[in-house]
């Protein structure tokens, strides 16, 4: 049995040194300030969208700082579990790496990429001297954690937007951007003892990460120390609600990334697997970017109807919202005249200052009616679902800047 219980103690009182020690309290709060930036950037979207006054985006971070704690708890737990050490995982060399490949496109902000590349290039070229296994190992588990975080709050605050199909149709979706600051306690080899170490007593499998170590594994001291990192996530829901393609996401994600753990696990003892496993890292990355796309490329469920409004989003605590309307349902009569359009809503609304609103639940699948207060015109909080003939939409693009000065080159050139 694997000792969880001795261990918990010892990994709380590491986390708790994120907080405690001044150094890695400052990197801690440089990310999260890192968090607060990108949240404030999508209320910024969210704003242009429903034409309301920016909001305090305090609970979002602060929402962001809890769910990172405990995918920090997560990843605490797995790296401890396997025996993954910092000595060779090149975290040096994974960083700048990735923030060169952003410049290439920004989903290469990703370790699978940067730590598959490095991994090859320690293999063929002998260059850099890494661990194959724990860098792979590394980057597996943090996508685990990612995917663990993307089931319980990926579709959270996610943010409606109008994006062209392939059809060229203007439709409504929602982007699912999420960041979170991450503190972990990792293992560090602190030196090793002529007679088996005290502490915590380990299994005799222990750890599944152990060909750097040398031979006498079982008299090495370990020891945990906190590190800082971050994760994010970004996706969109079209012809699913975001919860929905959240949790399908997720489940991809996690098995991509218990897939790569045992090829890093087999990449430890097979020394030829790291090759595989090396591929594997961004290859299959790369799958569920796809399998991730193919899912969006049927019928957007943010789209007009035969009758009536349907609604896109609506803004929490505002007239709408208080009615009981939500994402999806169908917005039929403001006192008892029909609306087929936006058009006919916005000039309904514009004539009645107190409203009574019938609409269709898509959850109960019942039809409503609700009288609303809409005194001085006060903004509704609701989005319809774009009718085709908007110009503006999010453009789907993710290239980085190295590739859109190429592309323009290119294009000039022709």
């Amino acid at each position: 049995m694997f000792p969880f219980a001795e261990i918990t103690p010892e990994i709380l009182k590491t986390l708790a040194a994120v907080f405690t020690e001044s150094q890695i309290l400052h990197l801690f709060l440089l990310v999260v300030s890192i968090v607060a930036l990108q949240y404030y950037r999508i209320d910024k979207v969210r704003q242009r969208f429903f034409g309301m006054k920016p909001r305090a985006v305090w609970r979002d971070v602060l929402a962001a700082t809890v769910f990172g704690l405990l995918g920090g708890l997560l990843a605490s737990y797995l790296m401890v579990l396997v025996g993954l050490t910092l000595s060779g995982s090149g975290l040096v060399y994974l960083w700048p790496l990735a923030i060169l490949l952003m410049f290439i496109d920004a989903r290469f902000l990703c370790f699978a990429y940067a730590g598959g590349i490095l991994a090859l290039s320690s293999l063929v070229f002998g260059w850099p001297d890494i661990s194959v296994p724990q860098v792979l190992g590394l980057v597996a588990i943090l996508h685990f954690v990612e995917a663990f975080l993307i089931l319980i709050s990926g579709h959270l605050g996610a943010v409606p937007t109008f994006i062209k199909n392939t059809e060229g149709r203007v439709v409504g979706g929602f982007a699912l951007q999420k960041f979170w600051p991450i503190p972990l306690s990792v293992m560090v080899v602190m030196g090793h003892s002529g007679l088996p170490a005290g502490g915590v007593s380990m299994p005799d499998w222990w750890p599944l990460f152990r060909a750097d170590l040398g031979l006498n594994v079982e008299n090495l001291i370990f020891g945990l120390m906190p590190v800082v990192a971050g994760l994010g996530y970004g996706d969109l829901a079209a012809a699913r609600t975001p919860k929905e393609k959240g949790r399908i996401s997720a489940v991809i994600l996690g098995f991509y990334s218990i897939v790569l753990l045992v090829l890093a696990i087999l990449a430890d003892q097979r020394p030829l697997m790291g090759i595989v496993a090396a591929l594997f890292s961004p290859l299959g990355h790369e799958w569920v970017i796809y399998i991730g796309k193919k899912l969006e490329t049927g019928k957007s469920i943010y789209q007009p109807t035969g009758q009536g409004v349907k609604v896109l989003d609506v803004v929490p605590g505002y007239p709408a919202w208080q009615a009981g309307i939500r994402s999806g349902d169908i917005i039929m009569e403001v006192n008892g005249m029909a609306v087929a359009g936006r058009q006919g809503l916005e000039f309904a609304l514009g004539v009645y200052s107190q409203v009574q609103l019938t609409y269709y639940s898509v959850k109960d699948k019942k039809v409503y009616r609700e009288g609303v207060d809409y005194q001085d015109k006060e903004m509704l909080g609701l989005l319809p679902v774009p009718e085709g003939n908007e110009e503006s939409f999010m453009e789907l693009s993710t290239q980085g800047p190295f590739s859109r000065w190429f592309n323009n080159r290119f294009t000039r050139n022709k």
